[in-house]
């Protein structure tokens, strides 16, 4: 314990931080972990999980994983992954069991054979190996062990195997799968704003940014208040307000395989026209999946899929993002109504089920540029975006 003697005169001793904030570290030191290659051990009630990122795991990962199991170690992945491996449908046991695990047969643990099982974008060549996979049992909290892959946008396949709960484990971090699941929400309530300055920006001349850090101490999102938008609030106005998920190909590069761009830019435009706004830049690159696995999906759609299954074919939903983070900023800046600048029904809902009213929606759309026809046609179509009027 730290002596109170060696405090600055006149400061109290610091409190200890909250069972929150310590499950926050927990869950963030455990995502760390499993993004260098080290295995994390996921406990529940009477139950321990060794997982490792098939992804980033070496040889010391799989040789400590080895060494701590106390079964023999299975790969985890999700249905549509593992049905591809195995080349045949594989139905679940339970309406609501969200993984498959399979036998791993010796000659398939190098870390560059399970890089290639979790990766669609790789080149799987299993050959006589192929036929020794075979499902296994699915080891209690599967589910929580690849939401910590999710959380570290990795691809969802972990090699997992149960441990002795009170087995030691000297250097391995442990984290309950209760702080997992509830991770989403509780980083996203934790937001605080933590700095501001004037930035005139090429569209909207009279910006202010406002960022805003988790008490994890992850990437910060940003507000961009154009103009006024407290003279609306202060009258009772809903000020127009967009969510726009960072786009570092579109929003940077002009990337022409999205309308992330011309969205961000108009949507700035739109609200210098109209004297206010209020867009919150989210760091939410690829519907939550993460640049990497972004770029995955681009290789699997230019091999025919389209956005929505190429993201279900790396492991992911349609839409990972949480709609609380920026409904978190918004209550920060006061705002409670909003206009919201969208085209996607699921912002709506979102806000709402969130407590932001959104008052009216505000069209948001851009015409095809030659090359993101298909993009736009699988949105409306399969996603629901409302880009007609």
């Amino acid at each position: 314990m730290r002596n109170s003697a060696f405090l600055p005169s006149g400061h109290p001793a610091p409190r200890p931080p909250s069972a929150e904030i310590l499950a926050l570290r927990a869950v963030h030191r455990a995502i760390s972990d499993l993004r260098r290659g080290t295995p994390v051990i996921v406990e529940g009630e009477g139950d321990a999980l060794l997982v490792a990122a098939a992804e980033t795991v070496g040889a010391q990962g799989l040789a400590e994983l080895a060494a701590l199991a106390g079964t023999v170690p299975v790969l985890l992945l999700s249905p549509v992954r593992a049905s591809a491996i195995l080349q045949r449908p594989v139905p679940l046991n339970a309406p609501d069991e969200g993984a498959i695990a399979l036998r791993l047969p010796s000659g398939l643990t190098a870390p560059e054979r399970l890089r290639a099982l979790a990766d669609p974008t790789a080149e799987l060549l299993l050959g006589a190996e192929g036929h020794a996979l075979e499902r296994a049992p699915l080891p209690a909290l599967a589910a929580a062990g690849l939401s910590l892959a999710k959380l570290g946008r990795l691809l969802p396949a972990l090699v997992a195997a149960q441990m002795p709960p009170t087995a030691p484990a000297e250097g391995l971090l442990r984290v309950s799968a209760a702080e997992l699941l509830a991770y989403p929400a509780s980083v996203a309530t934790s937001l605080r704003r933590v700095g501001e300055a004037r930035v005139p920006l090429e569209d909207s001349p009279e910006t202010r940014i406002i960022a805003f850090r988790a008490a994890d101490g992850g990437i910060e999102h940003l507000a961009m208040l154009v103009g006024d938008p407290e003279s609306v609030l202060a009258q009772g106005g809903a000020p127009l307000v967009r969510l726009h998920s960072e786009c570092f190909t579109g929003d940077l590069l002009g990337s022409l395989r999205c309308d992330c761009g011309p969205q961000l830019k108009g949507a700035l435009r739109r609200m210098a026209e109209d004297g206010a706004g209020i867009l919150l830049y989210l760091a939410q690159e690829g519907r939550g999946i993460g640049l990497v696995n972004k770029l995955r999906a681009y290789t699997l759609q230019d091999q025919g899929l389209d956005t929505l299954d190429a993201n279900r074919a790396l492991g992911y939903g349609a839409d990972e993002r949480n709609f609380l983070v920026a409904a978190t900023m918004l209550r920060l800046l006061d705002v409670p109504r909003v206009r919201l600048l969208t085209n996607n029904p699921d912002k709506i809902s979102g806000l709402a089920a969130c407590g932001i009213e959104v008052a009216t929606r505000e069209q948001h759309a851009y015409a095809g540029n030659g090359v993101n026809d298909r993009y736009l046609a699988t949105k409306a179509e399969r996603f629901g975006h409302m880009l007609e009027e």
